[in-house]
C-alpha cells in the first residue's frame, strides 16, 4: 500500500502541467532512443543465445511495462551487455525454457527486494569492484564475439573453455564475415560524434553492412526471419514450470536478479544526477521484478536498466517515462514494417556493434584514475573482480570483490598510527614550566584501535625509545579497545617499570577509559597516572 501510496505521487509530481509541447520532445527522445536501441536488441538478443526476435521483444516488453512502473521519468530498460554475458552459458545448459524460468523466478526475487526495501544495498558494493565488474562483463562480451565475427565455432560453457576450444578444433576464418565485422568497428569509431545525434553510429554502421549484405549476397550468416508477432513460438507457458526444474534453477535466478538490481540501480543513481531526478530504488526494483515476470512469457529474456539508452533519453529531451514507452511502440512499428530487412543483417555486423559496445562499456576515467594515481587498494579490487568475473559466475565475481575490499578495509582501519617524539620546550605553556626531566620524556601518540591486533605494534615502537625516564602515551585517537589489547598494553607498562620507567597517560576516550577500569588496568597503574592533556601530564613531571 505504501509503494502504491509513492507511486501514485511520483506519477503526479511527474505529469504536473503535462502539455502538447512536452510531448512533443518525448516523442522525439522515444525516437531517438529506439534508434540506438533497435541494433543493441538484436545484437543482444543473438549474443544471449536466444534469437534477434527473442531481443527485440525483451526491449519492447520491458520498455512498455518497466518504463511504465519505474522508480523514475529516465529509466529506459531492456536486453543488455552485461545480463547476455550470463545468459549465453545459461542456454547452453538449460536451453531457452530454462532461461525463461530462470527470468520469471528472478523477477520474483526483484519484486521481493522492492517491497523489503533492499535498494540501498548496491550502496555498500565500493566503486572499483563495480568498475572491475563491469570491465569483466565487457571482456566475455568482446570475446563472445568471436563466433559470429569469424564464422569460428567453440565449445564448453565457460569464456575459458570457448577460447581453449578454438586451438583444439581445426576451422576455417569466413574472410566475408570478418571483413563485415571489422568494417562495422571501424566505422563506428571514424564516425563522428556531431552526426550521432541525427543517426547513432551502431544504426548507421547496420544499415549500410545489411544494404551491402542484400546486394552482392555476401556468404555469411544473417539474423534470420524476424516474426510478426509480439507471442513468439519459443516462450513461457505455466504448464512448462516444474518443481524439479525450478530446484536446478535457483542459482542462476538469483544470478540474474543480482546483476538486475545492481545494473539498473547504478544505471538510477547515474542518469539521476544528468537530469538532477533521484530514482526511488525501491520501486525500481518492483517495476523491475514485474517486468521480467512478464517478458518470458512473449519470448523474451531477461531485462535491466540500460545506462546507454537511458542517457540517451535524457540527453535527446525526454521529459516523462512516455519517452520509454514511445520507444517501445517504435520498436514493435519496426519489427512489423521492416522484419524483411532485418532478417538480412549480418551477425558479424552485430558482433562488431557489441565489441565496440563492449569496449565503450569500460568506466576508462576511473580506470585511468586508480592506475594513474597509483591508488594500490583499487587497482587490486578492480583487477581481482574482473578477474573473477571472467573466469568465475558474475554473482561469485561481486561476492569477491565485496569481500576483499571488506578484507582490506579491515586491514586499513585496523592498523594503528603510532608518532613518537620528544618534549618540545618551545609548546610549553606559561603554567608548564619545561625543566630536566622533561628531556627525559618521550611523548607516544596513538591513532587507530587498541586490541590483540596492533599491541605487537605498539610493543615494537616502544622498544626503541632509549635513555628516557618517562613515557606519555596520548590516546585521543583511541576510540576502541578490547580486552587483549588493554592487557598487552598494561604488560608493556610493566616491563617499562621494571626498567624504571614511569608511564603517563592521557586524553583517554571515555569509553576505552571504561575498558581500562572494568579490566582492572586505572587501579593498576594508578589513577594518578592519567591526565585530561598532555600539558597536565608534562605539568605533573
Amino acid at each position: 500500500m505504501l509503494h502504491a501510496k509513492r507511486y501514485t505521487s511520483m506519477l503526479k509530481a511527474e505529469f504536473k502541467g503535462y502539455d502538447g509541447k512536452k510531448f512533443g520532445k518525448d516523442l522525439l527522445a522515444g525516437i531517438t532512443v529506439a534508434a540506438v536501441a533497435l541494433p543493441l536488441a538484436l545484437a543482444f538478443g543473438v549474443s544471449s543465445g536466444a534469437s534477434a526476435a527473442s531481443g527485440m521483444i525483451t526491449a519492447v516488453i520491458a520498455g512498455f511495462i518497466i518504463s511504465a512502473l519505474s522508480g523514475a521519468s529516465y529509466q529506459i530498460s531492456g536486453p543488455t551487455g552485461a545480463m547476455t554475458a550470463i545468459l549465453v552459458s545459461l542456454v547452453a545448459q538449460y536451453k531457452l525454457q530454462g532461461v525463461f524460468i530462470a527470468c520469471f523466478i528472478s523477477g520474483i526475487v526483484l519484486l521481493l527486494a522492492g517491497f523489503l526495501r533492499l535498494g540501498t544495498l548496491v550502496s555498500f558494493i565500493p566503486v572499483p569492484v563495480i568498475t572491475g565488474f563491469t570491465s569483466g562483463i565487457a571482456v566475455i562480451i568482446a570475446l563472445g564475439q568471436i563466433n559470429n565475427l569469424t564464422g569460428l565455432k567453440s565449445e564448453g560453457l565457460t569464456t575459458l573453455e570457448k577460447l581453449a576450444s578454438y586451438f583444439k578444433i581445426h576451422q576455417e576464418i569466413n574472410l566475408s564475415a570478418l571483413l563485415i565485422g571489422l568494417f562495422v568497428i571501424a566505422f563506428m569509431f571514424l564516425y563522428p560524434k556531431k552526426w550521432g545525434k541525427y543517426c547513432p553510429s551502431s544504426l548507421a554502421a547496420i544499415i549500410i553492412a545489411t544494404a551491402a549484405n542484400m546486394i552482392f549476397n555476401f556468404p555469411v550468416s544473417n539474423v534470420g526471419e524476424i516474426p510478426k508477432t509480439i507471442f513468439l513460438d519459443q516462450r513461457l507457458k505455466f504448464s512448462d514450470i516444474s518443481f524439479e526444474q525450478i530446484k536446478g534453477l535457483i542459482l542462476p535466478s538469483i544470478s540474474i536478479a543480482a546483476l538486475g538490481l545492481i545494473e539498473s540501480l547504478l544505471c538510477g543513481a547515474c542518469a539521476g544526477r544528468m537530469k538532477n531526478e533521484k530514482l526511488d530504488a525501491d520501486q525500481e526494483l518492483i517495476a523491475q521484478g514485474i517486468g521480467n515476470m512478464i517478458i518470458p512469457f512473449f519470448g523474451g529474456v531477461p531485462a535491466t536498466a540500460a545506462i546507454a539508452r537511458t542517457s540517451v533519453a535524457i540527453k535527446s529531451g525526454g521529459i516523462t517515462r512516455l519517452t520509454g514507452i514511445i520507444h517501445a511502440i517504435v520498436l514493435l512499428l519496426s519489427m512489423f514494417a521492416l522484419g524483411g530487412v532485418m532478417s538480412a543483417i549480418p551477425l558479424s555486423a552485430l558482433a562488431g556493434v557489441l565489441i565496440v559496445t563492449a569496449w565503450r562499456m569500460n568506466e576508462w576515467h576511473m580506470i585511468n584514475e586508480f592506475f594513474g594515481k597509483k591508488i594500490k587498494t583499487a587497482i587490486s579490487q578492480f583487477l581481482i573482480t574482473m578477474a573473477a568475473t571472467v573466469i568465475f559466475d558474475l554473482t561469485i565475481a561481486i561476492a569477491v570483490g565485496v569481500l576483499f575490499s571488506i578484507a582490506m578495509f579491515v586491514v586499513r582501519v585496523s592498523d594503528m598510527q603510532i608518532t613518537i617524539s620528544d618534549v618540545d620546550p618551545q609548546k610549553f605553556k606559561d603554567d608548564t614550566k619545561y625543566n630536566e626531566k622533561h628531556k627525559k620524556t618521550s611523548v607516544v601518540y596513538l591513532s587507530g584501535p587498541l586490541y590483540f591486533g596492533t599491541s605487537g605494534k605498539l610493543e615494537e615502537a616502544v622498544s626503541h625509545i632509549n635513555n628516557k625516564d618517562a613515557i606519555i602515551f596520548s590516546m585521543r585517537g583511541i576510540t576502541m579497545a578490547d580486552i587483549s589489547g588493554v592487557k598487552a598494553l598494561e604488560e608493556l607498562c610493566e616491563k617499562l617499570s621494571e626498567q624504571n620507567i614511569s608511564v603517563y597517560f592521557t586524553c583517554v576516550q571515555p569509553n576505552v577509559m571504561e575498558m581500562f577500569e572494568r579490566c582492572g588496568m586505572t587501579e593498576n597503574i594508578g589513577k594518578d597516572m592519567f591526565f585530561w592533556s598532555t600539558d597536565k601530564a608534562l605539568a605533573s613531571i
